[in-house]
């Protein structure tokens, strides 16, 4: 699968072969300690494509089918729901594990009340400038293993 990263305001769309949005990349811009400036700071390490070590990838993590206010549906629905959610969990236990990644944050999705979102650190090999092609290079092989295992 193809990829694609769009810079929005200061963090990454990645965008799939469908150019279809698959999830966020944020990169680590460091210790920013003028909070007063940050915009100004990030906006100037992007354009001096200052090197980071990495930052948070964020894609869904899994749609219930359940949550929607025009649900009308029976049990048997249901029950196929939670054991469709419950194997989709088991495969993204098994990504986390595999890739030791212990520290993570789900939530709620902000565009659809049926999804929950995961958040997740991607440390790079090395200190990689803010552009799209070197930034890609890094986050690449964590997209392709999360297509790969049927998570995005």
């Amino acid at each position: 699968m193809l990829w694609k990263l769009d810079l929005d305001d200061g963090y990454f769309r990645i965008f799939d072969s469908k150019k279809l949005i698959a999830g966020y990349f944020d990169p680590d811009y460091g210790e920013i300690n003028q909070k007063e400036n940050s915009e100004e700071i990030i906006l100037s390490m992007l354009k001096n494509h200052d090197k980071i070590m990495g930052g948070m990838i964020m894609v869904p993590l899994v749609k219930f089918g359940l949550f929607d206010t025009d649900l009308d549906t029976n049990l048997s629905e249901v029950e196929q729901n939670v054991n469709r959610v419950t194997k989709h969990l088991q495969k993204w236990q098994n990504f986390l594990s595999q890739t030791n990644r212990h520290v993570h944050s789900i939530r709620i999705s902000h565009t659809d009340q049926d999804m929950l979102t995961i958040t997740f650190i991607v440390k790079f090999s090395k200190p990689t400038s803010l552009e799209k092609i070197q930034l890609m290079e890094e986050i690449f092989p964590t997209l392709d293993l999360l297509q790969k295992s049927g998570l995005v």
